[in-house]
């Protein structure tokens, strides 16, 4: 029923932010009556706040048409290589007539980014694939807003989450003979899993895998975040933050974590802050800073357009990663497309060279809970792992800014550089799989559905 208390509500003050944008630029045109007023840019800034905060916000777009590579403008086509149900995998191909330009892109390694599913868009790694693009074929997740997914797409599950991942390493697998993988913050868990899971089937595994501030052991250094999903229970989750998907959406019906609810836990962690961001970008208007307000717009405009998160998916999450902390402690089971249990063994990975980073000051995933991926592929040669603590930065910080670009960049490029070349035949130590009568009710339950 709160899904459709907002719905009403939202649709209700559409017309008033329309009536405020247009306000805004009435009394801030100087051929305008109204623009003549000496309070016309007060006036003129404060309709134009109403109508940030009250615009309904959409799905913002990469933009990204050219890149730099070593002085030489290179064109980017973006376009979607696999189209699955809840995900698209986007590709960014760059293009060239500059013949020593293009024979540099061609040898140059392919990247799959994982981006995070845990309320807002892939487009909040703009600047990291703008960056990776320079020196890398790029890849990326760019997840479905659940409410545009119809009930006939069926339920998406954290092990569909795990299985997209598996899916795209092998097409990028299948292209350039192998690939690199990054995730960034949630997905961390789920790529581990997915890498986990093709090392003990015996499948060529990534030859790298770099985790950007994810929640591999969330018990290490618990933030705001954990917390909360430690300390309230599965049915109270599933009781207070679930709700059906309106009539005026494609995916009507399907329960979802939503969007505004998952924004306004957004803002409930730093209020004070929102509060002093808006007010300067008031004060920003009246002076004609436009720099300054332009740069308000581009952050509020990602940081505010938000997606419904399919509930099996967002629930299972709580439950796997923060409450029975089942990768650490080695008891996850992740259903097979035959149906089997598959038991995810980190230590089955043996020739993936991996890549941990935490900011200092990360309000998200805590210090040592990303570094926990190196106790948990112990196989993997020491010579082959590498971890990276950023002093300064906070969770954003590690994957974009200023940080990200002169800081953590350069080690991730060389390291995936180092391990371009790498086995091409994996250690395999047997499938071990349960089959699916062993499972628990919850997942023949599941299962069910899925038929």
């Amino acid at each position: 029923m709160l899904y459709q208390i907002y719905e009403t509500q939202r649709s209700m003050m559409e017309p008033f932010a329309d009536f405020a944008q247009a306000a805004s630029k009435l009394y801030s045109n100087p051929l305008s009556p109204f623009g003549q007023n000496p309070f016309a840019q007060r006036v003129s800034a404060s309709y134009d706040l109403m109508y940030r905060l009250w615009k309904d916000y959409e799905k913002p777009q990469f933009g990204i048409t050219t890149v730099d590579v070593d002085g030489t403008a290179v064109a980017i086509h973006e376009r979607v290589e696999i189209d699955k149900p809840f995900c698209e995998l986007r590709r960014f191909k760059r293009f060239s007539d500059d013949p020593a330009t293009l024979t540099k892109l061609k040898s140059q390694p392919a990247v799959l980014i994982v981006a995070p599913l845990s309320g807002h868009y892939s487009t909040l790694l703009r600047d990291t694939v703008r960056t990776m693009l320079m020196d890398h074929k790029v890849y990326i997740t760019d997840w479905k807003n659940a409410r545009m997914v119809p009930l006939a797409e069926g339920e998406f599950h954290l092990d569909d989450y795990v299985h997209y991942v598996e899916e795209f390493i092998r097409h990028l697998q299948s292209i350039y003979g192998n690939c690199h993988v990054i995730s960034v913050c949630q997905p961390t868990v789920p790529v581990l899993a997915a890498v986990s899971l093709m090392a003990t089937r015996g499948d060529v595994t990534p030859l790298t895998m770099t985790m950007m501030g994810g929640p591999i052991d969330a018990r290490k250094s618990p933030t705001a975040v954990n917390n909360l999903a430690m300390n309230k229970s599965y049915d109270w989750f599933e009781n207070n933050v679930i709700y059906r998907v309106p009539t005026n959406f494609p995916g009507a019906g399907r329960r979802v974590y939503p969007g505004f609810l998952q924004h306004s836990g957004f803002v409930a962690m730093n209020p004070d802050r929102h509060m002093s961001s808006h007010y300067d970008y008031f004060r920003n208007l009246i002076k004609g800073d436009d720099a300054s307000t332009e740069a308000h717009r581009k952050f509020y405009d990602e940081y505010n357009a938000v997606l419904d998160m399919d509930a099996d998916y967002y629930l299972e999450t709580i439950r796997v990663v923060f409450q029975e902390f089942a990768l650490v402690n080695g008891t996850w089971d992740v259903i097979s497309d035959e149906g089997d249990l598959e038991r995810v063994r980190p230590e089955d990975i043996r020739t993936t060279a991996h890549f941990t980073i935490e900011g200092e000051l990360d309000d998200i995933s805590g210090a040592g809970q990303t570094a926990a991926a190196h106790d948990l592929c112990y196989n993997v040669p020491k010579a082959r792992q590498k971890h990276l603590e950023v002093k300064g930065a906070g969770h954003y910080g590690i994957f974009a800014g200023r940080r990200w670009r002169d800081s953590v960049y350069p080690q991730v490029r060389d390291f995936i550089l180092q391990f371009n070349e790498g086995p091409r035949v994996p250690v395999s130590p047997g499938k071990r799989s349960t089959p699916i009568a062993a499972a628990p009710a919850r997942r023949a339950d599941r299962q069910r559905s899925i038929a």
